[in-house]
């Protein structure tokens, strides 16, 4: 069973993962208008997904850190450790 962390992680990667293909798409498409839809409105989703997943549990990659007093980033659990999962 999955909790509200695993969920809202599961949905981050989802939309990073629809991020990475249509710029792969754009790549070769660069005029194509319904493409560059898709992009933005996944990509904003994902911000949105990343800093409500970073607000409740932490910052996801090392720059996230934030807070110049204390690095963050090694508070555990890691995203990928069995524990935040």
């Amino acid at each position: 069973m999955c909790d509200e962390r695993t969920r809202l992680l599961r949905r981050l990667q989802a939309e990073d993962f629809a991020v990475y293909e249509v710029v792969l798409y754009l790549d070769g498409h660069p005029n194509c208008r319904h493409a560059l839809a898709y992009y933005h409105r996944h990509r904003e989703m994902a911000m949105r997904l990343r800093a409500e997943y970073e607000r409740k549990y932490g910052p996801l990659m090392n720059d996230a850190s934030g807070d110049a007093s204390h690095f963050c980033w090694i508070d555990g659990p890691w995203p990928w450790e069995k524990e935040a999962n």
